[in-house]
C-alpha cells in the first residue's frame, strides 16, 4: 500500500470481516451489502458492483484456502480506500481511481479457546463511542481510534478483558468488533442500531433467539442493566457468541462461562451454520 495512500494517511476507508466455517464463507452477500453502505456513507465509489465484489472475495479465498489445515478458518475482508494522494495535488485530487483490498487472516483459535471455556472480562473504559452525530457508527470504517484508545485503556487493567464504551449519553455502545446483549428474566436486550455497528453476528444471534422462542428488545442499556443482568454475552464475526462471566469486576449470574439462554443461543447458531465452531475453539485448549 503506498504511503501516501487515504487510507493509511487519515483512515479514509471502509471495510468489512466475514469468516468461513469448514472452509465455507459466511453471509457474504450480507457483509458485502453491509460493506456498500459504508462506502455509499463515506461517498467513495469502489469501481466494482456488489456482485463483482462477492465474485472477487469468493476467488481470493479459492486461492488461498489450500493453505489452511483441515481445522482451520478465515477471516476474509474486503477494503476500499478513496486512493491515493496526487503529489502536489490539492487535497482532494487521487492519481487514480480507488484503492481495493481482498484479504484472508487465519482465526486467532488458540488464543481465543479459553473464552468459551472461561468467559469473558468486559471492563468500560473512559473514553466514550464517537456519537453518530459525529460520525456514523454504522459505517465501518479504518478510523478505529476511537476503539483502540478504549481498548487499550481496558487491556492496561486487565491484559484479558475486553472493552465496551458508553455513548456519549452513559448507555452501552459497542466494544472494538463486539456487539453486546443483556439477559434479564427470559427477554435479550441491546443497545439500539442508530448508535453501534449492525453486526452481522448480531443480526445472526438474534435470528437464533427467535429460533429459541426468546424476544429480543433493542433499547438503550445502562450500567444498571448490565450490573443486574442474569446473562450477558458478546458477539463477533470470529467469537460468533460468547458469555461475559464479569462486568466491571462483577460477577454476571453464577460466574460461568455462559449461562443457559447464551448456551441454547451458541448451540442454535451451530446448527445454523452446519459446522461445530465451538468445538472448532474448544479444541485449542489441547493443542
Amino acid at each position: 500500500v503506498p504511503f501516501r495512500d487515504r487510507g493509511f494517511k487519515y483512515g479514509d476507508a471502509v471495510f468489512d470481516m466475514t469468516r468461513t466455517f469448514g472452509h465455507k464463507i459466511f453471509k457474504i452477500e450480507a457483509h458485502v451489502s453491509r460493506f456498500y453502505n459504508s462506502l455509499r456513507y463515506v461517498d467513495i465509489d469502489p469501481g466494482m458492483s456488489q456482485r463483482e465484489m462477492v465474485d472477487k472475495t469468493m476467488d481470493v479465498l479459492e486461492a488461498n484456502v489450500h493453505l489452511l489445515g483441515p481445522d482451520d478458518d478465515y477471516w476474509v475482508g474486503q477494503r476500499v480506500s478513496r486512493g491515493v494522494d496526487l503529489v502536489g495535488g490539492d487535497m482532494w485530487e487521487t492519481a487514480g481511481g480507488p484503492s481495493v483490498i481482498i484479504e484472508c487472516a487465519p482465526l486467532p483459535l488458540k488464543p481465543r479457546a479459553r473464552l468459551y471455556r472461561d468467559g469473558i472480562d468486559v471492563l468500560v473504559p473512559s473514553v466514550r463511542r464517537v456519537p453518530p452525530e459525529s460520525l456514523s457508527p454504522r459505517a465501518k470504517t479504518h478510523n478505529y481510534l476511537n476503539l483502540i484508545m478504549a481498548d487499550m485503556e481496558a487491556k492496561k487493567q486487565d491484559p484479558e478483558a475486553w472493552a465496551i464504551l458508553l455513548d456519549t449519553r452513559g448507555f452501552l455502545a459497542e466494544g472494538i468488533g463486539s456487539n453486546i446483549f443483556t439477559i434479564k428474566d427470559g427477554v435479550i436486550y441491546t443497545p439500539q442500531e442508530q448508535y453501534v455497528l449492525g453486526g452481522i453476528s448480531r443480526e445472526t444471534a438474534i435470528e437464533m433467539a427467535e429460533r429459541i422462542d426468546v424476544p429480543v428488545v433493542a433499547r438503550d442499556l445502562d450500567m444498571f442493566d448490565a450490573f443486574t443482568a442474569d446473562e450477558i454475552f458478546l458477539t463477533s464475526t470470529s467469537l460468533c457468541i460468547c458469555g461475559v462471566r464479569s462486568f466491571q469486576g462483577r460477577q454476571i449470574g453464577d460466574g460461568s462461562a455462559a449461562g443457559p439462554i447464551t448456551k441454547a443461543l451458541m448451540d442454535a447458531y451451530v446448527d445454523f451454520v452446519e459446522f461445530d465452531w465451538l468445538g472448532q475453539y474448544l479444541k485449542r485448549l489441547e493443542d
